[in-house]
């Protein structure tokens, strides 16, 4: 089948510096990815084309994009999914350096900032910090996140406020402050509590909508918030 691809563009280095938009027509098996016939385009038609990719499998998260003005990963969109006529552009919310290409910066100094990591201050033990399952499948969702970006970027909340810390870098708070071994809980619930925390969601589930994993995003911000509450309630 032909598919017919058009593709928001932005090159800096051209005189007015505008975004402008290039169409081509690909001949694409319909169980290709669209990734497959993005890369159709650069090799065979305009090199110039730039975007990210790596993996192709849908773990790395690299190819996040907006198709058809929701954003997806493009190693994992079906060309029979989205049609003969697909528009492609660089995913909201985000500054743009080149085409399809984002400055993921920002969004990696805000996930930085939740200490995406496992704090525990007793003393190293002498084999593995074991859990029951029941404790790990307390923040099991949220270890999926591969930090591809198209949560945050779907949210129009960051659209309005780019300084607000987005979905992902909650669900990466989740996933700390529902382990049992962590034991910064406080520290990130008082990070959350900011006024560009968690209460900057307005629930719109757009989040929810655009992770390729399926994590159920939008919940996992309502729990962090149901903490930030409990904490309170309890401390005071």
């Amino acid at each position: 089948m032909n598919i017919h691809m058009r593709i928001k563009r932005y090159d800096p280095e051209r005189g007015d510096g505008k975004p402008y938009w290039s169409e081509f027509t690909v001949e694409a098996d319909p169980l290709d990815r669209l990734l497959d016939a993005l890369n159709t385009v650069k090799w065979t038609m305009d090199g110039t084309l730039t975007y990210r990719r790596s993996c192709a499998h849908g773990v790395c998260g690299s190819d996040a994009m907006r198709v058809n003005g929701r954003n997806r990963l493009a190693c994992k969109v079906l060309v029979r999914d989205v049609g003969t006529r697909v528009t492609i552009e660089p995913m909201l919310g985000y500054p743009v350096i080149k085409d399809l290409v984002v400055d993921m910066d920002p969004f990696m100094e805000k996930y930085k900032s939740i200490k995406p990591y496992l704090i525990n201050y007793d003393a190293e033990p002498a084999a593995e910090r074991l859990q029951s399952p029941e404790d790990r499948a307390r923040y099991d969702e949220g270890t999926k996140c591969i930090l591809c970006g198209a949560c945050t970027g779907s949210c129009p909340s960051i659209w309005g406020n780019p300084d607000w810390i987005g979905p992902a870098s909650i669900v990466n708070a989740h996933r700390f402050i529902f382990d049992s071994r962590d034991q910064a809980t406080a520290e990130r619930l008082q990070i959350l509590g900011q006024p560009n925390g968690v209460w900057r969601c307005r629930t719109i589930f757009n989040c929810t909508d655009a992770c390729p994993r399926g994590i159920h995003v939008t919940d996992l911000i309502e729990q962090v918030k149901r903490a930030i509450v409990y904490n309170d309630t309890r401390d005071s």
